[in-house]
């Protein structure tokens, strides 16, 4: 495989660091944090301004056409960055739109997500789910004139802050069921919509939301009705891809901050650094993070051209198994390096430890994506 960048993925990888540098220092960070909405709209528009939010979508709709592999190099930056701003979960969701909804909904929705005006987020977890994406028991019952939602999602990644929610429900069968899943666009503010939000351990903004007698119209379905389990899988291999190459960057700052770590602390006189053991240590995580890079590019690479879900599957859950194991090894060992102070809210690397920790279990642990790997396999 090529892991070198074209000319307009470098450029555009030269333009997300140089703005997040700027923009998305680590002080600057904490006062978004701080913030009541836990997020910039400043930034938000920067992405928007800079094309990010239309690499993924199709030129119809007013993208660039691009896919997972022009996306690496910037999500590699949010990693490394800590970025907060829900990017991966309108992605996602935009996804879903395009790959599901008609023309006459991509073209209504698609556009305010490119020019950074409408942000969205995909209502689909359920309790007792454990990753499981055919898990859906949310209700969607046929009306006279559109549909009635039912049911409760947890942890919907980035719908404090989204203006419309992709809420997937079922329409026939039992939950596990491969058939019966549909897709449903939803206001936030929608009647019988209730969002309890709350921040995430690593600073995320998510939500619990709950669907009592939701009603919205015929055309609110995307796609076909109960056959949306296809698409759902397709969109989130995708999202786990993009995922692999956040985590790709946020390993590689904390192997950096480490490494700097041990060339100034002194102990005895001499850097840490200059112990062996340490030394040792830190080359494993290095290897480590060099094998995560190499596995999130093929990810990438398999979502944007395989032609067989199982294919595509296998790759991804290697990936993700892969990735995940990383995020466990480098960021306990970054935060044993630099002893105590290393989990003290001043030090950057604390909040990359609590993001690399989530990465691990997002869309799937590394028990559950070796499950799905040996599924595949047969």
């Amino acid at each position: 495989m090529n892991f070198d960048l074209n000319e307009e993925q470098r450029l555009l990888s030269e333009s997300v660091q140089r703005y997040l540098a700027g923009q998305y220092d680590f002080e600057s960070r904490k006062k978004i944090l701080a913030s009541d909405a836990g997020a910039s709209a400043t930034v938000w528009k920067g992405m928007a301004e800079m094309g990010l939010l239309g690499i993924p979508f199709a030129e119809t709709s007013g993208g660039f056409g691009g896919g997972a592999v022009d996306l690496m190099s910037a999500m590699q930056a949010i990693g490394e960055a800590l970025v907060v701003e829900p990017f991966l979960a309108t992605v996602l969701a935009g996804r879903l739109v395009e790959r599901a909804g008609s023309a006459a909904q991509r073209g209504e929705i698609l556009p305010g997500v490119i020019d950074g005006s409408t942000r969205l987020a995909f209502a689909h977890t359920e309790d007792g789910a454990r990753y499981r994406l055919a898990h859906v028991g949310a209700s969607a019952k046929r009306m006279a004139d559109g549909w009635r939602l039912d049911g409760l999602k947890r942890v919907v990644d980035g719908a404090p802050h989204a203006d419309l929610l992709v809420v997937s429900a079922r329409t026939a069968g039992k939950p596990g069921d491969a058939q019966g899943i549909g897709l449903f666009l939803v206001a936030r503010d929608a009647t019988g919509v209730k969002m309890s939000a709350y921040r995430t351990v690593d600073n995320h903004r998510a939500a619990d939301v709950r669907l009592d007698g939701v009603t919205v119209r015929a055309d609110a379905l995307l796609g076909s009705e109960g056959g949306a389990l296809p698409v759902i899988e397709e969109a989130v291999d995708f999202a786990t891809a993009l995922l692999c190459a956040e985590a790709v960057g946020a390993i590689r700052f904390a192997n950096d901050t480490t490494l700097e770590y041990l060339k100034t602390r002194k102990q005895f006189g001499v850097p840490i650094g200059s112990f062996q053991a340490l030394q040792h240590r830190m080359v494993e995580m290095f290897v480590t993070a060099e094998q995560a890079r190499s596995m999130s590019y093929l990810a990438c690479s398999k979502v944007d051209t395989a032609s067989d879900p199982a294919e595509r599957g296998r790759i991804v859950s290697a990936a993700k198994i892969k990735i995940a194991d990383a995020c466990r090894q480098v960021s306990q060992e970054a935060i044993q390096l630099h002893g105590g102070m290393g989990m003290t809210e001043e030090l950057k690397v604390s909040h990359t430890f609590r993001r690399l920790t989530m990465i691990g279990q997002q869309f799937g642990d590394a028990d559950h994506h070796l499950d799905r790997f040996a599924s595949l396999d047969r």
